[in-house]
């Protein structure tokens, strides 16, 4: 059981039609927007904040930004979620999904631009900065526009693992699970 029990239906409008946008049809609203609907406020304000359009980097690059931010920081809960709804739309095989939660981020399975996000990831989790040498190689592949975008979904991402492991929330059943390291 969660901390915070998660809110029922129905909610109040300006919550369930942001609910209604962005859950797939026929999915139940996920244990962590449930969640955040008990404080009508911040609920708005993270979805306000949300990175899941359109940005600077492509679907497979933000995809590997949050998951290996969220397995770095050991939340099961959004790393399962993101996995389940998007590894198969981003492409990713079971060697990358692996690597993703546990792997080095030079492992083969990664084309240079995407082990130079992991370098950025990792770097901001362990020293909450990116060093000289992932700057430059950051640089060498991303444009300003998609630096800060790499940077904010690392800081988002960590927001939202503080609040799903926090909070105890129970893993959705159709989440995956971390494989084995």
């Amino acid at each position: 059981m969660p901390r915070i029990a998660p809110a029922d239906a129905p909610y109040p409008p300006r919550i369930a039609a942001e609910l209604a946008r962005i859950m797939p049809e026929g999915v139940e609203p996920l244990v962590l927007f449930r969640t955040l609907a008990r404080n009508p406020r911040v609920f708005e304000k993270m979805f306000a904040g949300g990175l899941l359009d359109k940005g600077a980097l492509s679907l497979r690059q933000r995809e590997i930004v949050i998951d290996h931010t969220t397995a770095r920081l050991g939340c099961e809960y959004e790393w399962g979620v993101h996995i389940a709804f998007f590894a198969d739309k981003v492409g990713f095989d079971a060697a990358q999904i692996a690597a993703v939660a546990h792997g080095a981020v030079d492992a083969p399975c990664w084309a240079a631009d995407e082990q130079t996000l992991l370098a950025a990831v990792d770097d901001l989790v362990e020293r909450h900065t990116i060093d000289a040498a992932t700057w430059n190689a950051l640089a060498g592949h991303f444009d300003d526009a998609q630096i800060l975008e790499t940077i904010a979904l690392v800081g988002y991402y960590h927001t939202i693992s503080f609040l799903c492991r926090a909070l105890e929330l129970p893993l959705e059943p159709y989440a995956a699970r971390f494989p084995s390291a």
